[in-house]
């Protein structure tokens, strides 16, 4: 990596004949350098560009948004790059309400909705705060860390304008415009600590937060341009599974890695980036949630519980789980716990229907559940309706059933109580069902055949008119088609 023109030392500047001595805007840079760096550069604008596919979208949230908020300044930052490292940074993922409302991506950016001036007019003038591109004569192009000679082109503010269809303005003039400004303010915390700043007496944190739940709560139905994006998320994730099952036996002789490692390559050629931290957990790792370690043993006999999203590059993601057989084939134990989590999950995804209360998919599949834990005598005498009662079956269910799905893997979670798990499905939403078994290996409590054995089935559920439709259909999820399609893919 290389590393960033710095100022010569001074033994080294004075070893230098005096009319290349320091240049008076940046020491160790010689006027003539400077001079040199200036022109010579072909003109790069891009002009005449068709908008972005979403931008009818994004307008119609922004007008949404005014109308819930008239006279308000309402002020949605992007964020910043974090630093990794030193002088690293990880890789920049604009704030999911920034993104949602503008169909940017860029660092530093700030959608700000300005109330409309003139009176009895009502509504917002919405405009986008961006860098502009670096400036060639002062040599912030070449010399500063955020000139694009270092991290690229970026687009100018006339050609965001074109794509993104509103006005844009340069973001570093942002800050001291909003200390200045007055009247009711809300803007969107954690993301921009310079404009929290710029904001400090003008905010308060319950009105913020009410502006944060309302883009929330926004985000429970889906556009058809969401749609769409989770369908090709959904798409691309089901061939990275294919990718992982060709290379099961590479990742035998390394470890939860190669699969990690194998999933990643198709998010990044298909997408933005995973959507999440990928679970590649065999064997007893599968017992483990949120297993994002990868660092264990795969092995034959054992099963693999692979749970991974594709994030499009306009960042939505999918989140889909598959249990497989290392081997290609499950042993009749294993089959027999993934056959009472498939049949929970095929519960669930039945109760998924508009108007349903939202919570009736996750009770469908903890029946089933509870009722194969007391049929195998696992909670003794106990009948299934005080298990359920007692929540008994917790102790190998673990985690709700789903949540929802859109640009955060779980989406909306700013949302209130009454509105997203204490509310009703509707057309448009999209969510999760992914009932699971987990018999951890110290378990005393089950028999030691089942100890160390963990299965997960989670697909991409959306709310359709009348019923529901499998996003994630093309993976399947029958103990045998698990273990045809396997062998199939390990064929090709």
């Amino acid at each position: 990596m290389a590393d960033q023109l710095t100022p010569e030392t001074p033994d080294e500047a004075d070893e230098k004949p005096i009319q290349q001595r320091k240049n008076s805007l940046y020491p160790g840079v010689s006027d003539e350098l400077a001079e040199n760096m200036k022109s010579g550069w072909a003109d790069t604008e891009l002009r005449d560009l068709e908008p972005i596919a979403q931008a009818g979208h994004t307008a119609d949230r922004r007008a949404a948004l005014s109308r819930r908020f008239p006279g308000e300044r309402l002020v949605i930052p992007a964020g910043n790059l974090k630093t990794r490292s030193n002088d690293t940074e990880y890789s920049f993922r604009a704030s999911t309400e920034y993104a949602y409302l503008t169909g940017d991506q860029t660092e530093d950016g700030v959608l700000v909705l300005e109330p409309k001036s003139s009176a009895g007019e009502a509504g917002h003038e919405a405009t986008l705060y961006l860098l502009p591109r670096s400036n060639r004569e002062n040599g912030e192009f070449w010399l500063s860390g955020t000139g694009e000679l270092w991290v690229g082109r970026r687009h100018s503010l006339a050609e965001a304008e074109q794509l993104l269809g509103l006005p844009a303005k340069d973001v570093r003039e942002l800050a001291a415009a909003l200390a200045e400004a007055t009247g009711p303010v809300r803007n969107v915390r954690g993301h921009d600590a310079s404009i929290e700043a710029a904001l400090t007496d003008k905010v308060t944190a319950e009105r913020d937060e009410e502006l944060r739940v309302y883009l929330s709560e926004a985000r429970l139905v889906k556009d058809a341009f969401e749609i769409a994006e989770l369908q090709k998320a959904c798409d691309s994730t089901a061939r990275g599974f294919e990718d992982v099952v060709k290379v099961l036996d590479k990742a035998e002789a390394t470890s939860e890695r190669y699969i990690e490692g194998t999933f990643f390559l198709r998010a990044r050629v298909e997408g933005n980036d995973i959507g999440y931290g990928s679970i590649c957990a065999a064997g007893p790792h599968a017992t483990t949630l949120h297993w994002v370690r990868n660092n264990g043993e795969v092995r034959s006999g054992d099963l693999l519980l692979l749970d991974a999203g594709v994030e499009t590059n306009e960042l939505y993601t999918a989140d889909i789980t598959r249990t497989l057989p290392i081997n290609g084939t499950f042993s009749p134990l294993q089959r027999k716990i993934y056959d009472a989590v498939y049949e929970a999950q095929e519960a669930g995804i039945a109760a998924v229907k508009p108007g349903a209360p939202y919570r009736d998919f996750h009770d469908a599949a903890q029946r089933v559940l509870a009722e194969k834990l007391v049929e195998w005598g696992l909670l003794g005498d106990l009948d299934v309706d005080k298990v359920l009662e007692l929540g008994l079956q917790r102790r190998w269910t673990l985690h709700g059933t789903g949540h929802m799905l859109g640009m955060d893997v779980h989406d909306c979670a700013a949302a209130r109580t009454e509105t997203y798990v204490g509310g009703d499905l509707e057309p448009g939403m999209c969510l999760t069902v992914e009932p699971g078994l987990y018999f951890q290996a110290d378990d005393l409590t089950v028999p030691e055949e089942y100890r160390g054995i963990g299965v997960r089935i989670e697909d991409d559920i959306l709310v359709t008119e009348d019923g529901n439709e499998n996003l994630s259909a093309a993976l399947p999820r029958r103990a045998d088609e698990v273990e045809a399609w396997m062998a199939q893919v390990k064929q090709a």
